[in-house]
């Protein structure tokens, strides 16, 4: 989704896809291609149209769909899964996290505008947040907030937190990015993590990395000596590593953050012959999975969707 021309996509497959998705999304139409005891592919439904996947408790991992905002819940150990939210038409779920303390899947709504957050306990909605924003791509929860970037304004969706309830519509605000990070033509800020205090973002047309301050808004670009994270998707922390899936490259760099969070260093980059266009990827049960949206396969409601246990040797 780190091109202009990705609004265009999304609003092909939603019309093309939101008939012919209900009657794919039932739980035996997830299967999983093993090896040992782990799949190395877990298949979505035909006509999913993935975009965003996040791990929840345990092993449980959740997928969205562009095509009508459905919500996808499978285990990673076994690969069987199921649809937590149906689909609806108009909807879209680009980004997704899973908020632990509330037990909440936070969607993070595109060209809608919205930031939408779903019991994942019952696939019921609970609150939706509107937004003056151009394309709202990918978010993070802290503890004192969830924050989404928009890939179209230079600033971020916020919605406040305090304790476990959720606010009201009205606490919906924004955050404008100032200081190194500069928009240009294209998709710019797209995945985002928490750390140490700041947020990272990358900038997908450009391949830049930048640490935010969530107080401010003020960026600073992380010095990765050189290396590009052109087409940069979604972002994945696992201690000191940055996993930054660099999704038309059909890779992900592996990058190792210095302490201050202003410089970095490329370790490896991981591929495999899973990969088509994968979008971004999360950590569950030991292991790195990531989510192919096939960018360059027209959608329909019989395109195969799948996710890839991402080889980290």
């Amino acid at each position: 989704m780190r091109r202009l021309h990705r609004i265009a996509v999304v609003l092909t497959t939603v019309a093309l896809l939101a008939v012919g998705l209900v009657s794919a999304t039932s739980a035996g139409a997830a299967t999983a291609r093993s090896q040992g005891t782990f799949p190395t592919r877990i298949d979505l439904p035909d006509g999913f149209a993935p975009e965003g996947i996040a791990t929840g408790r345990g092993s449980t991992v959740y997928v969205g769909s562009l095509a009508d905002g459905a919500i996808w819940q499978a285990d990673a150990r076994t690969g069987e899964g199921s649809i937590l939210v149906p689909g609806v038409a108009g909807r879209v779920a680009v980004g997704v996290e899973y908020d632990a303390a509330r037990q909440v899947l936070w969607v993070a709504g595109g060209a809608t505008g919205t930031v939408r957050a779903y019991d994942t306990r019952t696939g019921d909605l609970l609150a939706t947040y509107t937004f003056d924003a151009g394309f709202l791509n990918d978010l993070v929860v802290t503890r004192d907030a969830v924050y989404a970037t928009d890939s179209m304004v230079p600033q971020l969706a916020v919605v406040p937190l305090s304790g476990n309830e959720l606010p009201g519509p009205e606490a919906a605000t924004t955050l404008p990015l100032t200081g190194d990070l500069q928009y240009i033509e294209g998709f710019n800020a797209n995945g985002i993590v928490a750390e140490r205090g700041f947020l990272l973002v990358v900038q997908s047309n450009t391949g830049l990395l930048f640490r935010v301050e969530p107080s401010t808004g003020q960026t600073v670009q992380v010095d990765l000596g050189g290396y590009l994270l052109t087409n940069g998707d979604g972002l994945e922390l696992r201690g000191s590593r940055l996993f930054v899936v660099r999704n038309m490259d059909n890779l992900v760099a592996e990058i190792r953050l210095g302490h201050h969070l202003t410089s970095g260093t490329l370790v490896r980059e991981l591929t495999s012959p899973g990969f088509d266009v994968p979008t971004t990827a999360t950590f569950a049960a030991g292991r790195l999975w990531a989510v192919n949206a096939r960018f360059s396969t027209p959608p329909t409601p019989t395109t195969e969707y799948w996710i890839t246990q991402v080889p980290r040797r």
